[in-house]
């Protein structure tokens, strides 16, 4: 075999062995996903704590917004918002107190997962080679920045739909918004300990394992 038989014989090798293992890492990314999906499913479905409102509406004190964050830090900003969309949608769609805020869920999620994603990855870049005080500090801005989001928008997306959707007085439209932000706002804090704390936690398990994705 010639020199240049050779090289090329090698390149395809590498060539080959990369595609094998960005192959390997997107399967990795979408079980994790679907296990986050699944984790945003039973926290809001079976931990959460409802709330009724003026007019018949519900609200809920749940965790279910710090699995999606979670998988943002862990997978990237687009799988975290499609694990909390996915998640939390179906979520809503087999429970008729919710059902009708499913559209409303799935981009808000979707966009929790986005920003924390972004902060995480594209400002900080926390998979790197950082100390832990570093991690720490820049997990806690990504799940402020994911959550505070939907601590602002989802009262407001909240009313909008409600008053022009589904047609629900404006009056009666902004007490069902004003319950809802105060309830966001104690779980966005919640869900951010619970974010801090288990990704603090897991990240040495996973490098550990070689189950780490950098990003």
């Amino acid at each position: 075999m010639s020199r240049n038989e050779r090289t090329h014989s090698l390149g395809a090798s590498a060539g080959t062995a990369a595609s094998d293992v960005r192959s390997s890492e997107k399967v990795h990314k979408i079980v994790i996903t679907g296990l986050m999906a699944a984790l945003c499913y039973v926290a809001f479905t079976y931990l959460k704590i409802p709330i009724p409102t003026f007019g018949g509406d519900m609200v809920a004190l749940h965790i279910g917004n710090a699995f999606c964050v979670l998988a943002a830090l862990l997978l990237g900003g687009f799988y975290g918002g499609l694990a909390g969309s996915l998640g939390m949608t179906i979520a809503d769609l087999i429970d008729p107190a919710y059902v009708t805020s499913a559209p409303k869920t799935f981009v808000l999620k979707m966009c929790i997962g986005l920003i924390a994603g972004l902060v995480a990855h594209r400002i900080a870049h926390i998979t790197d080679n950082h100390d832990s005080r570093y991690v720490f500090r820049w997990t806690l801005i990504a799940s402020v920045a994911g959550l505070g989001f939907n601590v602002i928008m989802d009262p407001i997306a909240g009313f909008f739909y409600k008053n022009y959707i589904l047609g629900v007085e404006s009056s009666a439209a902004k007490i069902m918004s004003t319950w809802a932000a105060g309830v966001t706002f104690i779980n966005a804090v919640a869900g951010t300990a619970v974010v801090v704390v288990v990704y603090m936690a897991v990240r040495p398990v996973l490098k550990k394992a070689g189950l780490f994705l950098r990003i």
